[in-house]
């Protein structure tokens, strides 16, 4: 599997992987209805927090062979694995105050079981908070491995387009991102252009 590390248009940095965005956990069968609702809001959220989500869990999976990540190749591997090392220090530390919120919120979602109707928002902030323990769980993991970084040349094109802010080269080296390295349906633009 092939992990990306690149900036985003805003020059903030994405992690994600190559592997399309795939089915949410667990399933419960007593109240499989309502758990498929939510889990049809969950995934209406933006795609670009989802595959990096992701990104996290599949990168903190066992594996003896290091992280191979992609990346521009603008910087020297010290500054990328610098830059990585920090990002991922403050996604744990964000991953885990969202947590801390969700969980005081959680019980305060569990009274709305006495209105009428499927608990929904329950199952939302349920559904919520096991990808972000997930995603939790493989930061922890993701920093304790070791990386192979790989310097790609079509990712500096995205990078050296988007500090020149020129749209027309940024929707061709998407364009080229998404032949050389598709993430299903999924558009590189999609996940880059904000």
């Amino acid at each position: 599997m092939t992990f990306f590390f690149v900036r985003d248009r805003p020059h903030r940095y994405r992690f994600f992987s190559s592997e399309p965005l795939g089915p949410l956990p667990a399933r419960f069968s007593r109240t499989r209805d309502i758990w498929e609702k939510a889990k049809a809001k969950v995934t209406r959220l933006n795609p670009r927090t989802l595959l990096q989500e992701q990104a996290f869990e599949r990168g903190g999976r066992p594996g003896s062979e290091p992280l191979r990540i992609l990346h521009s190749g603008r910087l020297d591997e010290k500054a990328v694995r610098t830059r990585l090392f920090f990002f991922l220090q403050r996604q744990r530390t964000r991953h885990t105050l969202i947590l801390a919120g969700e969980a005081l919120v959680l019980p305060l979602t569990g009274l709305a079981a006495l209105l009428p109707g499927p608990n929904i928002l329950f199952y939302f902030l349920a559904i919520l908070m096991v990808i972000q323990w997930q995603a939790l769980r493989g930061i922890h993991r993701v920093l304790r491995r070791d990386y192979e970084f790989v310097a790609d040349p079509l990712l500096a094109e995205w990078e050296e387009a988007i500090a020149s802010r020129d749209r027309e080269r940024m929707k061709e080296a998407a364009a080229r991102l998404d032949e050389a390295h598709p993430l299903g349906d999924i558009k590189w633009g999609r996940i880059l252009d904000r």
